[in-house]
């Protein structure tokens, strides 16, 4: 067998052994260093000021007061960051400049010696304030007349946001005698066949509405960054970002700066989730460009709260229907999506997609709308949209079994995609493991139980999917002279996927783990990632390492046979040496060819092998099964198991594999029965705290069983897709459904509080 074929001779492959993280120990021993951790000569530290107004017009900002304040250096507002680009966008403006549009938004930054001092400025800022009427409600700001979310005084040469987006909106919306407001941002419409005459022609049509809550991402490590100019002049960001490379873009646009004056460092993250990205960035550029010196910004958890990214609020209007054999007709939706203060970040198209399953429909018609309101900026949460979505859909699957007589497990079988259907996005499913994941909870112990359960008990079964992320990425695999392997690359590792590219070079190059290093260099030296979410990062950027670390060893072979004269497919590489094959007392060290490539006067190339991929996307899913007891005297639910069957493409390591299925479970059981940030009918956020805002904790988790299916992707390394998002889809659905085996009541608003269920079991008199 030639070389080339066998990467793995004389060792055990790296790919399917369960490894620890490599930043395990330094994380749980507190040495690991995160980005407000660095050490910066000269340091300034900022914070900021934020707005108690939902909405309102700035009269005046006097910072006269604040600046008399020993110690500190500058008081910041939007008049004075260097910013040079203009249009919608949190980015374009990171400080609040004519209008307030949501309780939260940064009106100045502090500067000063100490933290304390910056904090003791920000009290001493006077603004003067015209109230707006606030527009909190998402469904009544849809409507015509509806108040503005935002005037948007409008910068010259630059037009009114909203009012552009609405006239594209009217142009092509999603029905032309449908009037809305000026707050509708966008919206999307994605249609095939005749809906009416599907469901005029079902055995049984279901509808409902369905709320989904703001929620807050939950990460250990609020928001932070520092900016300082190097010893060359060159502007420095370490960040906690999940994407350098995007972050640099942003603020080279922003400030007007070229690629070589500007270098982004992403630091280790302390959690994402969606959430880290271009929050404070453009705040401590714009102020270390004012100031020349360094400056931090590290928000405190309240801030974070109120002047983040977290996911936003929905509406969901579903009808869908079967004929009497369970199958599938017609599905209808529209989906009101709250975008708070965000006019730059659409995602109608993707709420419309997600909102039919990842089922097959004879016709749809799927509407997403994205819709102004003044509430915090809008950003992504771990699957962004998909367990709203999967909420509504299942909770009406489910109804439709019910109203059938059919097994829900059954229905959903005969309905699920399989590969070769296409998406209701025209998106083909060429590999998707769905049916696999439904069978595999089928034939769990737990669904045999269902029952014979006490009373008060249930258990419910959901299905949820996410369409797969994809960008193009790249990566350096090259041999050192200590033998070793150095993978470069520019991805954020916030999930241990160190660990993961180390095994995934291991095993394409021939070698063992311990073997490789694996160092996140920043945009000045990096080779392109994109940002780390979307569950994209191992499915792309490690098929590019996986492709550097082939064409490494090929290099290496190419030296090999020079120095042993024998032709590069007679060669193996065994236990760090290459040799011929099979004949072991020929074989040459790693290392020992390593010093002949690197040295002086050496005729051999330096061995670097380098990886570039542009991969279409590998859908994920996973299937669900949550068993329940509820208390009818308080409406009180307990989770007292879940299952979850996931299809991972490829477990490279099954311990991280598991570890993100058993979290994005927790995760999913937040937005089920706690999670919620609230807001009163001020637009003023209820929740500032992890006091206010409830989140799992250990000991509220149940037992989670994983079930990991391998239905491998082709372009994925070694077979690899996405699992980040996969799992936490589903669970809420489940979770509704579990509820309703139990008490026959079911609740179409989450997070679904003891409160909201003891009152839908008094309303529907099953109390």
């Amino acid at each position: 067998m030639a070389a080339t074929d066998a990467p793995t001779a004389g060792r055990e492959s790296a790919i399917g052994t369960p490894t620890p993280r490599r930043d395990s120990e330094p994380k749980v021993r507190g040495t690991t260093k995160y980005a407000g951790d660095l050490p910066v000569p000269g340091l300034l530290h900022a914070r900021l000021l934020l707005a108690h107004d939902a909405h309102a017009l700035i009269k005046s900002i006097d910072t006269s007061a604040a600046l008399e304040l020993p110690g500190v250096v500058a008081v910041l507002t939007a008049d004075d960051l260097p910013i040079v680009a203009t249009g919608p966008g949190r980015p374009k403006r990171p400080l609040a400049r004519e209008e307030i549009v949501y309780a939260g938004q940064p009106v100045a930054i502090a500067v000063a010696e100490s933290e304390a001092l910056a904090a003791d400025a920000i009290e001493l800022i006077d603004v003067e304030l015209e109230p707006l009427e606030a527009v909190v409600d998402l469904e009544a700001a849809v409507r015509p007349g509806s108040p503005k979310a935002r005037l948007h005084v409008a910068a010259e040469g630059e037009g009114s946001d909203i009012a552009d987006a609405h006239a594209a909106v009217s142009a092509g919306g999603i029905d032309d005698e449908e009037e809305l407001s000026e707050n509708v941002l966008g919206t999307a419409r994605i249609a095939n066949g005749d809906v009416g005459a599907a469901l005029a022609a079902s055995e049984v049509v279901v509808r409902g509405r369905f709320h989904t809550p703001w929620a807050y991402q939950g990460y250990l490590e609020p928001q932070n960054a520092t900016a300082w100019f190097d010893v060359d002049g060159e502007l420095v960001v370490s960040t906690s970002t999940q994407g350098p490379f995007p972050t640099r873009a942003e603020l080279m646009t922003l400030f007007g700066l070229p690629a070589d004056r500007l270098k982004v460092r992403g630091a280790p993250l302390g959690g994402g989730f969606g959430g880290k990205m271009m929050i404070v960035e453009p705040l401590v550029v714009g102020a270390a460009l004012v100031l020349r010196r360094p400056v931090r910004l590290m928000m405190t958890r309240s801030e974070d709260f109120a002047a983040a990214n977290p996911a936003g609020a929905e509406i969901l209007d579903l009808e869908l229907g079967a004929d009497r054999d369970g199958r599938l007709t017609g599905i209808r939706s529209r989906v009101l999506s709250d975008r708070g203060s965000t006019d730059d970040f659409g995602v109608e198209s993707l709420v419309a997609m997600l909102s039919a399953g990842p089922y097959r429909w004879q016709a749809h018609e799927l509407t997403g709308l994205g819709v102004a309101t003044n509430r915090v900026t809008f950003g992504a949460y771990r699957a962004p949209a998909a367990p709203q979505a999967a909420f509504a859909v299942e909770s009406l699957i489910d109804e439709l079994a019910a109203r059938l007589g059919i097994d829900p497990l059954e229905l959903r079988l005969r309905n699920v995609a399989i590969p070769g259907d296409k998406a209701v996005s025209g998106q083909e499913f060429k590999v998707f493991g769905a049916r696999e994941c439904l069978e595999r909870v089928g034939e769990h112990p737990l669904w045999a139980r269902r029952g014979s359960l006490p009373d008060g008990e249930g258990i419910g079964v959901a299905i949820g999917w996410w369409p797969g992320g994809y960008e193009p990425a790249a990566a350096v695999c090259r041999l050192d002279s200590d033998g070793h392997l150095t993978i470069v690359t520019g991805a954020a590792d916030m999930t241990g996927v160190e660990t993961t590219f180390a095994a995934i070079a291991a095993d394409a190059f021939g070698v063992s783990s311990d073997q490789v290093r694996v160092n996140y260099a920043d945009t000045s030296s990096a080779p392109y990632a994109g940002m780390s979410g979307g569950s994209k990062i191992t499915y792309t950027v490690g098929r590019a390492v996986e492709l550097a670390a082939l064409e490494a060893r090929e290099q290496l072979l190419d030296v090999a046979a020079d120095e042993l004269e024998i032709a590069p497919e007679d060669l193996e590489i065994v236990d760090g040496a290459v040799q011929p094959v099979g004949v072991p007392a020929k074989a040459m060290s790693i290392a020992e060819l390593a010093s002949k490539v690197l040295t002086f006067g050496s005729p051999h190339r330096p061995v670097e092998g380098h990886g570039r991929v542009s991969l279409s996307p590998a859908p994920q899913c996973a299937a669900h099964l949550s068993h329940v007891r509820v208390d009818r005297d308080t409406g009180a639910v307990t989770v007292l198991g879940h299952v979850i069957a996931q299809d991972v493409g490829r477990a490279l390591n099954p311990a991280l594999v598991t570890g993100q299925m058993q979290g994005g479970v927790t995760q999913g059981l937040g937005w089920a029965l706690l999670e919620e940030l609230a807001y009163d009918e001020h637009g003023q956020p209820i929740a500032g705290s992890f006091v206010d805002y409830a989140m799992p904790t250990a000991g509220g988790v149940p037992w989670i069983d994983t079930e990991v299916v391998e239905v491998p992707a082709p372009d994925g390394p070694y077979g690899a897709k996405g699992v980040g998002e996969a799992p936490v889809v589903g669970v809420p659905g489940a979770v509704a459904n579990a509820i309703a085996a139990a008490t026959g009541v079911r609740s179409r608003r989450l997070p679904m509080t003891p409160e909201r269920v003891w009152r839908a079991l008094h309303e529907n008199g099953n109390g």
